[in-house]
């Protein structure tokens, strides 16, 4: 008996040493990985690195705003970990979308005037509907209904042009969205200003104080266009641009009216004029370029100019086709943009996919004119660049901010899956999408937005809009 007793005790100890030597060696290989802040998966890791474009079952690993790793989940999970981790099981990982020109808080003329041509709806609509109506309040309920949108629909990054970009500023930092905000300067009138001297003295105040400011904040100049801005003081913003080391942008060759009117009022093209003024020799996003001559489209090769191709909006004022292969050929950049949704009318960036790979093929009489792939590019990798942030986003890139998207799959109009960047070009919508995660920072997971009381946005939007409808009575 005594010798069982002593059999059941050895027995005991050596089981017990067995169980600590087990999880020491266990938690051994765990302090041995590296602790992500996130690690988040995809069936399909859609990397636009221009190296392996498409990696089956890929994960990448996020420390604080910045991707650390890229690759295999097998190779992820092997090196690193992470508490927080988003699953990839019928999911496409992606960038997340660049919208390169649009005007957000205009979602709030969203329908208000349309079937018009341009300088009839900017003068008869949209310049008395701004004057009355444009304040910060309005500013941030447009821009949170903006942001709840393009959030939705996969946009990470967004370029935008309007007034009191300061409110428009505090309002994407708390989003948390990455935008470029340019700070619009004008000859005559606007909200809040009474002219250019003092709209531009504030762009200047604007510019400086956002500078460095904040990680997802760029500032930048937004001089509205060459037909509403003087010769002189297109050069007085280039010049301040270049002493600030800032983007500048705006709308060029928009429109054959507009072509024209420059034309007869300088005796020279939209594209030359404002090179003559010295905006070629900084960083222009140059919104719409509709009509530029194969002159002028090679001007713009090989300078620090991004061209924003805004189809849905350019159709429907009927302003024309932006000859994007020929700027591609020419080498020139090009982003995807859709404008502002008073003339879209919604900000859904693959609406803008879909028609940028169609409208093309069909314009060169060409399917090969623009492929899937050269189609996302302009939405993503080369849509960063064209903004002046392709070191930043558009890829999925170790180093470059954790900006990306998951897509789920599990759907009949994305059934079956032959060829992801084709399904991307041509199948996904808005709707498809379920994730957003900008700087590391998750905005939205499993569809809804994190960062947005929806509800109330929505709701201070239609207050807003019962508003500006009576307006539109009295002035009809």
């Amino acid at each position: 008996m005594r010798h069982l007793l002593s059999l059941i005790i050895c027995l005991l100890i050596s089981n017990t040493s067995y169980s600590n030597s087990n999880q020491s060696s266990v938690k051994a290989e765990v302090d041995t990985k590296i602790r992500a802040d996130m690690i988040v998966y995809g069936d399909y890791l859609v990397t636009m690195d221009g190296e392996i474009d498409v990696i089956h079952d890929g994960a990448v690993a996020i420390i604080g705003n910045n991707i650390a790793a890229v690759g295999l989940s097998i190779d992820i999970d092997q090196t690193y970990t992470s508490k927080n981790k988003i699953p990839g099981k019928d999911r496409i990982l992606m960038p997340g979308l660049v919208n390169g020109h649009g005007h957000a808080a205009m979602v709030l003329f969203r329908g208000m005037a349309d079937d018009l041509n341009l300088m009839e709806w900017l003068t008869n609509y949209i310049f008395p509907m701004e004057a009355q109506f444009v304040n910060p309040e309005f500013i941030k309920i447009g821009t949170e209904l903006a942001c709840w949108e393009m959030i939705r629909g996969g946009t990470t990054t967004y370029v935008d042009m309007y007034f009191y970009p300061e409110t428009i500023a505090e309002t994407i930092v708390d989003c948390g969205m990455r935008a470029v905000i340019g700070s619009p300067s004008i000859d005559f009138p606007s909200p809040g200003f009474k002219g250019w001297e003092d709209s531009f003295a504030a762009a200047v105040e604007f510019v400086t104080r956002w500078k460095n400011k904040h990680e997802r904040i760029t500032p930048a100049f937004a001089p509205h266009a060459p037909y509403t801005v003087s010769p002189f003081h297109i050069k007085e913003v280039a010049d301040k641009a270049k002493e600030l080391d800032v983007p500048v942008s705006m709308h060029i060759a928009e429109d054959r009216t507009v072509v024209e009117d420059i034309q007869k009022r300088y005796g020279n093209s939209s594209v030359k004029h404002v090179a003559d003024q010295g905006l070629l020799d900084v960083t222009l996003i140059a919104a719409h370029m509709v009509q530029p001559t194969a002159e002028e489209i090679a001007m713009l090769s090989g300078k620090q100019v991004g061209v924003i191709h805004n189809p849905t909006s350019n159709l429907k004022l009927a302003a024309g086709i932006a000859p994007v292969a020929q700027m591609l050929k020419a080498g020139v950049l090009v982003g995807l943009g859709t404008d502002g949704a008073a003339s879209n009318n919604d900000l859904d960036m693959w609406e803008e996919l879909h028609l940028a790979a169609l409208i093309h093929k069909n314009q060169n009489h060409d399917p090969t004119a623009m492929p899937a792939m050269t189609a996302l590019k302009l939405a993503t990798s080369m849509g960063a660049a064209a903004i002046g942030l392709g070191d930043v986003t558009g890829s999925l890139e170790v180093g470059k901010r954790a900006d990306m998207i998951q897509i789920d799959i599990a759907t009949p109009s994305l059934t079956p899956m032959y060829n992801v960047i084709s399904q991307l070009v041509y199948a996904v919508d808005s709707d498809d999408v379920v994730t957003s995660i900008v700087s590391g920072k998750a905005l939205m997971r499993n569809g809804t937005v994190l960062t947005l009381d929806a509800d109330e946005v929505r709701q201070k939007a239609v207050n807003k809009a019962k508003e500006i409808s009576k307006a539109l009575t009295t002035q009809n």
